[in-house]
C-alpha cells in the first residue's frame, strides 16, 4: 500500500459543513441563554490534525450563496489551514437551503451530554459528482488519501452516490480511500437496505477502515462483540475477532481501527484504541483522559491515525498518535484537535502536563 508521491493534496474530505451552538459554562440547552459558535462537521474534524501539522488538505463541499453563515464557515476553514471547493447554491427563499446546525451541550459530571441535530434544508444534502471536476482532483492534481464518513454518505440518496463515486475515482487514480463509519439511527431509518447497499460498496473500495462495534454492526452487518457484560479490557479478543471478520468480508483493507470507551463521567473517560494492519495489532489500552467537551474525540482519533499514514508510520506509533489526538480533542471547546506541533501531540501519550516554557 504506497501512497502516491506525486499528489498536491495530502487528505481531500468531502462533508456539509455546519454550524454548532454550545452553551457557556457547561449549562444544559434548555436553561442556557449564552452560547459559543463554531463552524463544524465530522469529516473536517478528523482533517484538521493534519492541516494543523502543515499537510495540504482540501474540503469538498457546497455553500449556500451569498449566506453570512458560509462566510463564517469559510473563514473557519481558511483558520484551520484548509483549502475547500464546491458549488455556492442559491438559498431561495427563507424556507429554502441552509447550511445545518448542531445544539449540543458539553454535559458535566452525572449529567450526560444532549446533542439535537437540526438538518433540515442542508445545503450539504445537494452534493453531486457533477459539481466537481473529479479528474483534475484525483487525476491531474493528486490526492495521498481521501477520507469518507458514513455521516455525508447517509445524508441524501444523492450524497450516498456521492460518496461512492468519490470511492471509486480516488481508487483508480491511486489515493488511498479511508472510512470512518460514523452509524447514526435518525439517519439510517426506513434507508436501511439502501444504505447497507452504499456502504458496503464504498467499503469494497476502502484501504482504511475505521468505527467502532456499533459502527461495523450496524452499517456492514459484520458481527461484533456482545454487548453489556463484562469490561471492555475482557473483550479485547472479541475486538480482535471482529476485525478478523471485516478483514474477510474486505480483504483490500490494510487499516483497520475501532475506538475503545468508557464513560465514567462526562468529565472523565476511560480512552483507548485497537488498531490492525496487514497482520499486525496493536492496542492503546484504556488509560483515564479529562474531557472538556466529548464531540469530535473519536474524530480526532481517526485524524491523527490518518497523519501517522501519512509520515509512513507503523501501526505502534500510529495508534499511539492517534489515541493521543482524539484525548487531545476532548480538552477543547472545539470539536477538533488543533495539536500546535508533534511534541504536544507525544506529550499527551507520555501523560507529560508539565508546563512548557
Amino acid at each position: 500500500m504506497k501512497l502516491r508521491e506525486d499528489a498536491k493534496w495530502s487528505l481531500v474530505i468531502p462533508t456539509s459543513m455546519g454550524i454548532r451552538i454550545t452553551p457557556e459554562n457547561r449549562a444544559p440547552v434548555h436553561v442556557a441563554d449564552r452560547f459559543f459558535m463554531q463552524a463544524t462537521s465530522a469529516e473536517s474534524n478528523v482533517g484538521s490534525v493534519a492541516s494543523h501539522l502543515g499537510e495540504p488538505t482540501k474540503v469538498l463541499t457546497a455553500f449556500v450563496k451569498g449566506s453570512p453563515i458560509s462566510a463564517v464557515i469559510k473563514a473557519d476553514l481558511r483558520k484551520r489551514n484548509m483549502s475547500y471547493e464546491g458549488p455556492e447554491l442559491d438559498q431561495g427563499d427563507a424556507w429554502g437551503l441552509r447550511h445545518q446546525f448542531n445544539i449540543a451541550d458539553s454535559g458535566f459530571g452525572g449529567r450526560a451530554p444532549r446533542v439535537w441535530n437540526d438538518r433540515s434544508g442542508e445545503v450539504g444534502r445537494e452534493l453531486s459528482v457533477d459539481q466537481f471536476d473529479l479528474d483534475r482532483i484525483f487525476g491531474e492534481e493528486g490526492v495521498k488519501i481521501v477520507h469518507l464518513s458514513g455521516l455525508i454518505a447517509a445524508l441524501s440518496p444523492s450524497t450516498s452516490k456521492f460518496c461512492v463515486e468519490i470511492a471509486k475515482a480516488a481508487r483508480k487514480n491511486g489515493s488511498l480511500v479511508a472510512m470512518d463509519l460514523n452509524y447514526r439511527a435518525t439517519f439510517w431509518q426506513g434507508r436501511e437496505d439502501e444504505l447497507r447497499a452504499a456502504f458496503h460498496e464504498i467499503a469494497q473500495n476502502c484501504d482504511i477502515l475505521y468505527g467502532n462495534e456499533e459502527d461495523f454492526q450496524l452499517c456492514l452487518g459484520i458481527e461484533g462483540p456482545e454487548a453489556g457484560g463484562d469490561s471492555i479490557d475482557d473483550k479485547i479478543d472479541d475486538f480482535k475477532a471482529m476485525i478478523g471478520r471485516i478483514k474477510d468480508t474486505y480483504p483490500q483493507a490494510h487499516w483497520i481501527g475501532t475506538s475503545l470507551r468508557e464513560v465514567v463521567s462526562a468529565n472523565r473517560h476511560e480512552w483507548g484504541i485497537l488498531l490492525w494492519n496487514d497482520g499486525e495489532f496493536y492496542l492503546a489500552a484504556l488509560r483515564d483522559i479529562d474531557v472538556m467537551d466529548r464531540i469530535g474525540g473519536g474524530d480526532g482519533s481517526v485524524g491523527g491515525i490518518l497523519y501517522g499514514i501519512l509520515q509512513g508510520w507503523d501501526v505502534e506509533k500510529c495508534a499511539q498518535f492517534g489515541w493521543a489526538t482524539g484525548a487531545l480533542a476532548a480538552t477543547s471547546i472545539y470539536d477538533y484537535g488543533a495539536p500546535a506541533d508533534e511534541k504536544q501531540v507525544w506529550d499527551m501519550w507520555k501523560g507529560n502536563a508539565r508546563v512548557q516554557r
